[in-house]
């Protein structure tokens, strides 16, 4: 049986909005107990399987019959969106190709999100999120802690990563939330346009740099092409487009959810501002509950026997890593925020090949913005009740904050 045999009454739509931004969608639980595989409808009335089980997910994640590649006809786009991208013939480097060219494009920006290189940054991200606190209690009592504290942070930490000026990196955030918008309601033609404005600032940056290189990722990739051993042309640019947009919005959304998860549970809250030292396992634990990147779509380009059922070749996958990271299975009561659970396991990063690159990069801005708000702010707490704190709907990002209004 496959996944079109299935009555449309039968498989839930799919994606799910979460009523919180740390706990699962509805439905989540009847998919947690109808798995490890089962059949979800999308938003064009296709059904595709719905991998919820961590031992089945990490298998299917690491096999070569299931390809990233959004041009496929039978890939499973989530959104008219990212449908529209697919169609107008954007393959996103690294997340979007299989190997052997995503290893290649890999082990040419490795280096940059290595552990060394990102330690290195460290002292600038806290210098930066220092200023930007300083900044916030400054302007009274009350802010929203995203667009004062998260998302500054997440941008800045990456644009000196790669080496792209403020300038440049404001109108690249901009466009990019832009495209992220929660209405999900960009007019046709909208979200491509927005990324080919995105694009052709990059290459502006990328002509300027050539002319006078600096410091950063980009200038690494581009002496690489120099070298003979690089990307040419458009390729280069939509992979600085990925890098500079691909984690920002993640990386804010983890940090505002796991300051509402600690609002909300004061005793490990309190735990973690009376032992400091124990940030790395609080944000592993604290990334696992909140899974901001759900879920990661793939298509079978053969058939692949899993938990007892067949997935036939051309059939749409999704893998949910949130609930991977809330399997039963693996976890000892895994809806429940514990800071001193072991849970480096946790795949809120992805897993296999196509792990997240810039995964090291995140933990550093994560650890470094909650130790500097707890310290900076001990009096931190919600400006509304909890309840109507909400992610965004699941049109890009299945845990997306746009807004988490504080006081202290």
């Amino acid at each position: 049986m496959t996944a079109t045999d299935t009555p449309a009454g039968e498989a839930p739509a799919y994606p799910m909005a979460r009523s919180c931004p740390f706990r699962m969608p509805d439905g989540y639980e009847r998919l947690r107990a109808d798995g490890p595989l089962s059949r979800v409808t999308l938003y064009d009335g296709r059904q595709v399987w719905l991998v919820s089980g961590s031992a089945e997910g990490r298998a299917l994640l690491l096999d070569p019959r299931v390809s990233v590649d959004v041009r496929h006809p039978s890939f499973p786009a989530l959104t008219p969106q990212s449908a529209e991208q697919a169609e107008a013939g954007f393959s996103p480097p690294l997340s979007g190709v299989d190997d052997p060219e995503h290893g290649h494009q890999r082990r040419m920006v490795i280096p940059a999100f290595g552990v060394r290189r990102i330690a290195a940054l460290r002292p600038r991200i806290e210098g930066i999120a220092e200023e930007l606190v300083a900044t916030m209690v400054a302007g009274g009592g009350h802010a929203d802690l995203v667009t004062s504290y998260s998302l500054p942070l997440a941008c800045a930490a990456n644009f000196a990563l790669l080496g792209v000026p403020d300038e440049d990196g404001r109108y690249i955030a901009e466009r990019t939330r832009q495209v992220l918008a929660p209405s999900g309601g960009n007019a046709p033609g909208q979200a491509v346009k927005l990324f080919d404005e995105i694009l052709d600032r990059l290459r502006e940056l990328i002509a300027r740099k050539e002319r006078e290189p600096g410091t950063g990722l980009i200038d690494d990739l581009l002496a690489a092409r120099a070298d003979g051993g690089g990307m040419d042309g458009d390729r280069l640019v939509a992979l600085c487009a990925i890098l500079l947009t691909g984690g920002d919005d993640t990386t804010s959304s983890t940090i505002a959810a796991a300051v509402l998860a600690l609002l909300e549970h004061p005793d490990q809250l309190e735990r973690l501002r009376l032992e400091p030292e124990s940030i790395s396992g609080a944000v592993d634990e604290l990334t696992r509950l909140t899974s901001v990147a759900d879920v990661l779509p793939r298509v079978a380009t053969a058939d692949i026997e899993l938990a007892g059922r067949t997935i036939r070749a051309g059939d749409g996958v999704l893998v949910s890593l949130m609930l991977m990271n809330r399997d039963h299975a693996v976890w000892q009561e895994p809806d429940t925020l514990d800071i001193d659970r072991k849970a480096g396991r946790h795949v809120a990063f992805g897993y296999g090949i196509h792990q997240c690159v810039g995964q090291n990069l995140a933990r550093a801005v994560i650890e470094t913005a909650l130790t500097v708000l707890l310290r900076r702010v001990p009096t931190l707490r919600l400006a509304v009740p909890a309840d109507q704190v909400r992610a965004n709907p699941p049109y890009v990002l299945q845990g997306s904050v746009p807004a988490l209004p504080v006081t202290w």
